[in-house]
């Protein structure tokens, strides 16, 4: 069902005995701890990608100040990843959208031949940054794409009738208490247009705000999109993750969209952290030949997870479990 992107060496584990759910944990979650550089007080909401014979990444790492930073980062496997421990310099021509104030929850995106980086990237208030790179050690920042406030700014890996396109959530300054996810197009990765609602929180798990996650995945159904949402609870807000098929010709329509959620927080470590009660996904592996998916996810805000799905179990589980 998966219509591009071979990957034999994808990180897996097979669904446990016994196990009714379509997506499903590692075994040795979390494959990231807080502390795996020196200067991170927690490493998650990160964005991974195939690259050369292995995998690269762009790790949001908070350091000890607190202070929300970029890192690249390298693994053979997927599961065991070395983090630069300088976080990343971008390359700008512009001083204007040099002056780094923040950066955190990246999206990495293959298009064409390079590797694009998406953020919320501080400009003023939360806004989008996009920068790419060859090789995950040199980093060109373009124009933020648009302006305070935004999150979740997630693009798609192909150009959608000759353009650039872009799934994001409009915000405020603050914790946004509000959410809808957005779709927009642009020629050049510079100016950005054609803005179309996609689609809006609803009942129960993501009763407040939703958010685009990982980069979408082609398939025979449509862009299969995985979101979270956020349940505002007696006890603060409880961050989930369900998944959407959009069309492939028309992002910003919903074919299909899960009622339940696939994944809420429920392991300790998912939890307790510095933010309770959050898995949050920002990158999806797949292989179009085994149809598995691998999804990282951050837990509490403060350690990194992975967990697995099979693309055919999946689709039918959105399709029959959906209601738009």
């Amino acid at each position: 069902m998966i219509l591009s992107g071979s990957l034999p060496n994808i990180p897996w584990e097979e669904k446990p005995e016994g196990c009714r759910d379509v997506v499903w944990r590692y075994s040795k979650n979390p494959i990231i701890q807080r502390d795996a550089i020196k200067r991170s007080n927690s490493i998650f909401n990160s964005a991974v990608v195939p690259f050369k014979d292995g995998f690269a990444g762009v790790f949001r790492c908070d350091d000890k100040r607190r202070e929300m930073l970029l890192h690249a980062g390298f693994s053979k496997d997927g599961i065991n990843w070395i983090i630069d421990e300088e976080p990343i310099r971008f390359k700008y021509e512009d001083e204007e959208i040099g002056k780094f104030e923040y950066g955190y929850d990246p999206r990495v995106c293959f298009i064409e031949d390079r590797y694009y980086v998406t953020w919320c990237n501080g400009y003023h208030g939360p806004t989008i940054g996009i920068a790419y790179t060859f090789d995950f050690k040199t980093f060109y920042q373009l124009e933020n794409a648009f302006l305070p406030y935004n999150r979740n700014g997630v693009l798609f890996p192909r150009k959608i009738n000759g353009k650039y396109a872009m799934l994001s959530r409009p915000s405020d300054t603050g914790h946004t208490k509000f959410g809808d996810i957005f779709y927009s197009e642009s020629p050049d990765l510079i100016y950005w247009g054609k803005h179309r609602h996609v689609m809006a929180p609803r009942g129960w798990w993501q009763s407040t705000k939703i958010g685009a996650g990982p980069v979408p995945i082609e398939t025979e159904e449509g862009w299969l999109l995985f979101y979270h949402g956020v349940l505002t609870s007696c006890n603060g807000y409880v961050y989930s993750f369900g998944a959407a098929l959009l069309d492939i010709d028309e992002p910003w329509k919903v074919k299909y969209r899960t009622e339940p959620y696939l994944l809420s927080p429920q392991k300790l470590y998912e939890c307790v952290g510095d933010v309770p009660n959050v898995v949050f996904p920002c990158a999806a592996l797949h292989d179009k030949d085994s149809g598995r998916i691998a999804i990282y996810y951050g837990c509490a805000d403060t350690v990194t997870g992975v967990c697995f799905a099979q693309a055919d179990e999946l689709i039918n589980f959105i399709k029959d479990n959906s209601k738009l």
